[in-house]
């Protein structure tokens, strides 16, 4: 199974793009399980750190859930780095067991999504200015250079990023191609 993860600061087009992706490869996609946590939570309560946790092992089951069902290669929109990033920015830590889980779970391909798409407001999402954008950005930058994982930096519009993402992937499932072997 080939993971590809796309990765990036909020409304940067992730989950437009993980369906995108799917849909040319015909297969599947992970949505972000915190956003559906996050919903059925508020009507309850605001999140807090411990909930972290709990959205950390729904997003690797629903990952899994998922994987069973494609044809070999899947489209995580996220991973537990993440979550990692969130906390440290909202808590000023991370659960060591979120580190764990970070650290035991492999991907293939990370795809960067960058800032140049207009900001969409969203009551789950916490950091619409640009200099913030630029600063999550800069982050997960720093991530996926040092995950020893092959990454893309998409950007563009939605069009150009599609395209992007697309040479990206059929790059990493038969890197002859490039490089015309």
């Amino acid at each position: 199974m080939k993971r590809i993860v796309v990765i990036g600061p909020e409304s940067t087009g992730k989950s437009t793009l993980s369906e995108q992706l799917a849909a040319h490869f015909n297969t599947e996609w992970v949505r972000e399980y915190a956003r559906e946590y996050l919903e059925n939570l508020s009507i309850i309560r605001p999140y807090e750190q411990g909930d972290l946790l709990t959205i950390a092992k729904g997003q690797l089951e629903q990952e899994d859930n998922t994987a069973s069902r494609a044809n070999g290669l899947i489209f995580c929109d996220t991973d537990l780095q993440v979550i990692k990033v969130w906390s440290e920015a909202k808590y000023g830590e991370c659960d060591p067991r979120i580190l764990e889980m970070i650290a035991a779970r492999q991907y293939d391909l990370y795809l960067l999504t960058y800032i140049d798409i207009p900001w969409t407001d969203d009551p789950l999402r916490e950091h619409p200015h640009p200099s913030e954008r630029e600063y999550f950005y800069n982050i997960y930058r720093d991530i996926v250079v040092n995950s020893g994982i092959p990454w893309a930096d998409i950007r563009g519009d939605y069009e150009q990023r599609l395209k992007t993402a697309v040479e990206a992937v059929e790059h990493m499932l038969n890197p002859a191609m490039e490089s015309g072997k």
